[in-house]
């Protein structure tokens, strides 16, 4: 289980170098377009990418530091037992399956994306859209391996308690 949290924290690492070069990439992108009038199609859709891979490479961690949302107004008073068994019962029921589906069928709108050489419509725009695709189905294989282990977590505590 130590391993799944281990992969989880690399990922983190890696989301954390691509949102610092999110973050240069704008302000070159809006600084070369106000200042110079030299835009760049390529250098935004690079933007959105980076955003995208921000967000599907931080779900995992996000659950992995129990930041996900929830209505904790309730579940902050709930005892550790209940508190365990909604989770048990979230991984199972939302959480697992929600995850399978996506994987299945992202891998099929992947492999479309591949065979169909699919790149922007924009003159200028990135090729090999199926690269940013691909993150998400590997976003929720990341988010059911942290999800197996935080309900094996979860499974433990609520029979200790």
């Amino acid at each position: 289980m130590k391993i799944i949290d281990n992969i989880t924290k690399y990922v983190s690492y890696l989301t954390a170098f691509i949102l610092a070069s999110l973050v240069l990439l704008v302000v070159f992108d809006a600084t070369s377009r106000y200042l110079f009038s030299a835009g760049s199609t390529a250098l935004q859709e690079l933007e959105w990418h980076f955003f995208d891979v921000v967000i599907l490479l931080s779900i995992a961690y996000t659950l992995r530091n129990n930041a996900h949302v929830r209505v904790d107004i309730f579940y902050e008073k709930f005892s550790p037992k209940l508190k365990a068994l909604i989770n048990i019962f979230s991984f199972v029921f939302f959480v697992l399956p929600l995850s399978f589906l996506i994987i299945y069928i992202g891998i099929g709108f992947v492999e479309l994306s591949f065979v169909q050489h699919e790149a922007s419509s924009d003159p200028g725009g990135l090729k090999y859209r199926w690269i940013v695709k691909s993150l998400m189905p590997v976003a929720f294989i990341l988010l059911a391996m942290q999800a197996f282990k935080e309900l094996w977590s979860d499974i433990k505590r609520f029979r200790e308690l």
